[in-house]
């Protein structure tokens, strides 16, 4: 069978792929095979870690709310348990903004969820 090159098409792939690796080091910006190595590991971290920033502003929005609970006398869980009884619907980013931004707002919260 005959070899097929790939022609401009080809030429036109190459050139898409070395302009999205513009800025990196030795032969990875230079040469295909190496440069299209690059770009789908880096396409592959990119597609993870927008998963994994989630997690992590997660854990920190609980490390924040605990942080802030402790100062006011009541662990984490126990605060979780008290707003689901209280009815108070506050997510978790809305409540570490709180704990940050308006202490007092957020010891008003705590108080809620204690006496529920």
């Amino acid at each position: 069978m005959t070899r097929v090159k790939g022609g401009p098409q080809g030429h036109l792939r190459h050139k898409k792929v070395l302009k999205m690796n513009q800025g990196y080091h030795a032969s990875r910006h230079l040469l295909f095979r190496r440069a299209n190595e690059a770009m789908l590991k880096s396409l592959w971290y990119a597609y993870r870690d927008r998963r994994v920033r989630k997690r992590d502003l997660r854990k920190l929005w609980i490390a924040r709310i605990n942080a802030a609970a402790r100062q006011n006398d009541i662990s984490y869980s126990r605060l979780m348990h008290g707003l689901k009884v209280a009815g108070i619907s506050l997510n978790r980013k809305m409540l570490a903004d709180l704990a940050v931004r308006d202490p007092q707002a957020f010891s008003a919260v705590v108080v809620r969820a204690k006496t529920a």
